[in-house]
């Protein structure tokens, strides 16, 4: 989305503009749990005698948590809520996290307090997927990405930049806010799972300050490796090349040459002498970086190699990839062991002491036995087998049945996920959504209220999408995805204001028959519902937008060259009173993605705004809507069609050609406006009461004559029940839509037509 002035702005330019989006990310009751693959993990050992670890996990679903650890146990203490894509990576520099994602930025954390993201960085031009830190040099972080680019940062010339003026550094703030120290703070943050504090704020990227680049790489970077002294880097993706920098100087040292396909691991030892890579080749290689050549080879996998973790000494390595296996290596005698075979791809490893934990494309986490401060014992077990040189060597071996039998079964701690969801149709009616996920469990969610309304269990989910099927038209008010492993539902003006209903469909207490609600304006409502509330308990504060928000337009009612059917009071519901269909939970509430008109996107817990957010920090058209009661000027929220007798009736309707009225029309306000309008003649002597109709050709006057009233006082109408409506010669069911009639009955593209009759009887 490209960047617009404000609504409130001055500016009288009508250059098209797309205005920004408002996403909602949907959660399962149990949000402390990850319900996407984990791409990445960092374990900090705890310096305190009686002091947890920690493990630091990052996820698909846009959140990294962390665990505190125990023998056999691990708890989430805290989540870290701000990227609005994947999680790609994360390291740790001294006490500060650092994550990167696909939504092209870094963050950086504070660890072990409360979790207060501290800045965010937008240098990339792509998705980041890889970073690597220096050990005893927690100042630099290296991060690349598919954009080509490798940037080596220092965090603490970071954050301290050179010094701005503060009127300089307003107009840069992404959303207006500056702290104490003139640090610009953008909304995001990190929600603790103990705690009920507010949104956490932290700081965009500092200006003056620029990282360094390391220029080369001409395809995408997928992997990085730095020495402990934070004086050597290597870098690799899918040129098949392991380049090696000086990340003080961000120059180029040399290229390795020797893998056939995409590098998609790099381990470097402390001093920087020997680098390990893992290649989508299923080859692992070992580089004398002094001699600039491979020194050794391992063929220990059947397919792509995408985790490595060495040993403290750098004697063995642990492998995994997409062959689902978890390999321990020793470098020296190339004898390898099978330690387990996980049900999904491996994607990252942390050692912990004497254990492992191993991260896949499921949303758990594992803890495996492996050894860690003494590898040798592993092998005393037996079934280990020498590593070939050659890839093909353990592919053949594989052929010819030689299977290997993994040393552990079971892993010895296991942090559970939600199943993400992996599949999903949207339903005709437009407030409901069919998903199954990844455990083969199908639920019905409601997407006004962010509820699992019915969870089938593990049925079919084609056969339960033909149950669910209504002949309904609603028109697309919203878009989704699941990406994150969640229902992320996409909302855009004006489009996401085209669909209404009656309230008396949405059982509203008290509710008159003609009062529409707007299903996105509901949802806003529902949605920003504990913004305004502690929006209204601020000092100072007001109902109306202060000026902050854009006047609303004119969305008065433009006039037809034809008839309208004046069955609508057109009445909207302005009121503040969050509907029960529109309620959202606040216990597992969902998740906010948006931007306003500074800065980039933000991801926040609808339960975490502070009611300080103004129109710098969310889009104009969600404010305008929520605290003044407005929505854009809608277009096709029109049926025209043409009422017509059916074929063989006598009965005439006065009417004046095409008609128009609201597409949730409903069937059975035709037939009152047939009755309202029809052609009355005299009563015939001794009838009970049934109608005759005018002759063909009579001239009556209008509708407002006095003398055609008059007409009406010796006329009974008939009742509602003894006139049908039909389309294509097909009898409606008074219940049904305008919009309904014309998408599953007339099924054409010209105004629909209508024909009336007297029932059958």
């Amino acid at each position: 989305m490209h960047r617009v002035g404000s609504a409130g702005n001055a500016s009288n330019s009508t250059r098209p503009r797309r205005e920004k989006r408002l996403t909602y990310v949907l959660n399962d009751s149990d949000d402390t749990k990850h319900c996407a693959g984990v791409n990445c993990l960092a374990i900090l050992e705890s310096s305190t005698p009686g002091r947890c670890d920690y493990l630091f996990t990052g996820s698909r679903d846009g959140t990294l948590r962390r665990w505190g650890l125990t023998e056999d146990s691990a708890s989430c203490s805290a989540t870290f809520e701000s990227h609005v894509d994947w999680v790609n990576d994360v390291v740790l520099a001294g006490q500060t996290l650092v994550s990167c994602s696909s939504d092209t930025t870094l963050k950086t954390w504070n660890s072990v307090s409360d979790g207060i993201c501290t800045r965010t960085y937008r240098q990339h031009s792509d998705y980041v997927t890889c970073l690597s830190s220096a050990e005893k040099n927690s100042n630099i972080v290296a991060s690349g990405g598919l954009g080509g680019e490798v940037f080596i940062w220092d965090l603490e010339a970071a954050a301290h930049p050179v010094s701005r003026s503060t009127d300089d550094t307003e107009d840069d703030a992404p959303n207006g806010i500056l702290s104490p120290g003139s640090a610009v703070l953008p909304l995001s943050g990190m929600r603790s799972i103990n705690s009920s504090s507010g949104i956490s704020l932290h700081t965009a990227q500092p200006q003056g300050y620029n990282p360094l680049a390391a220029k080369g790489h001409k395809e995408s970077v997928y992997a990085l490796a730095m020495n402990d002294c934070g004086t050597l880097l290597v870098s690799g993706g899918t040129e098949k090349v392991v380049r090696v920098w000086d990340p003080r100087s961000g120059s180029k040292k040399m290229k390795l040459r020797g893998h056939t396909d995409n590098i998609r691991a790099l381990l470097v030892d402390s001093t920087g002498r020997f680098c390990l890579s893992g290649s989508s080749d299923s080859m692992i290689r070992l580089w004398d970086l002094g001699q600039q050549r491979c020194v050794h080879s391992y063929a220990v996998h059947t397919d792509s190699v995408w985790a490595l973790v060495s040993t403290p000494s750098f004697s063995h390595v642990y492998s995994g990839g997409r062959d689902f296996s978890l390999y321990l290596t020793d470098l020296s005698t190339r004898e390898s062991l099978l330690l387990c075979r996980k049900e999904h791809p491996i994607l990252k490893m942390a050692l912990q002491g004497d254990s492992i934990w191993v991260a896949t494309t499921d949303s758990s986490v594992d803890k495996w036995p492996a050894e860690g401060r003494n590898p040798q014992k592993a092998f005393q077990r037996g079934g280990s087998f020498l590593a070939g040189n050659l890839s093909f060597t353990r592919a053949r071996a594989c052929l010819e049945g030689s299977t290997l039998v993994p040393v552990y079964k079971d892993p010895s701690c296991t942090i559970p996920g939600n199943p993400g969801i992996v599949q999903h149709e949207i339903l005709n009616n437009r407030r409901q959504v069919l998903t199954k996920d990844a455990a083969g469990s199908v639920k019905l969610w409601e997407i006004t209220r962010g509820a699992v309304v019915q969870d089938y269990g593990k049925v079919s989910f084609e056969e339960k999408k033909e149950d669910l099927f209504e002949m309904v038209s609603i028109p697309a008010w919203f878009t989704m995805d699941t990406r994150l492993g969640s229902m992320s539902i996409h909302l855009d003006t004006p489009q996401c204001f085209s669909a209404e209903m009656y309230a008396t469909d949405l059982k509203i207490p008290g509710a008159s028959e003609e009062q529409k609600m707007n299903l996105a304006q509901e949802t806003l409502r529902g949605l920003l519902s504990p913004w305004l509330s502690k929006k209204k308990q601020r000092p100072g504060s007001q109902a109306s937008a202060n000026g902050d928000v854009s006047m609303a337009r004119d969305i008065s009612i433009r006039g037809h060259s034809h008839s309208r059917l004046e069955v609508d009071d057109g009445t909207e519901n302005h009121s503040s009173t969050v509907l029960p269909s529109f309620e959202f939970s606040t216990t597992s509430p969902p998740s906010i993605i948006t931007e306003g008109s500074h800065g980039g996107p933000w991801r926040k817990k609808i339960t975490d705004l502070d009611g300080s957010e103004d129109e710098s920090v969310l889009p104009w058209w969600c404010l305008d809507c929520v605290l003044n009661g407005r929505i854009p000027p809608r277009e096709n929220t029109k049926c025209s069609f043409y009422l017509q007798p059916y074929e063989g009736t006598s009965v005439q309707v006065l009417t004046q050609g095409k008609l128009s009225a609201p597409r949730i029309l409903r069937i059975h306000k035709v037939v009152n406006y047939v009755i309202e309008k029809m052609v009355p003649d005299k009563p015939q002597e001794g009838s009970d009461g049934a109608f005759v109709s005018g002759a063909a050709g009579q001239l009556l006057p209008p509708v407002g004559d006095g003398s055609f009233r008059s007409s009406l006082k010796s006329w009974q109408k008939p009742k509602p029940a003894s006139i049908e409506i039909l389309c294509n010669n097909q009898l409606l069911n008074p219940e049904m839509s305008l919009a309904t009639v014309r998408a599953y009955i007339w099924k054409k593209p010209e105004d629909l037509v209508l024909n009336y009759r007297v029932a059958q009887r």
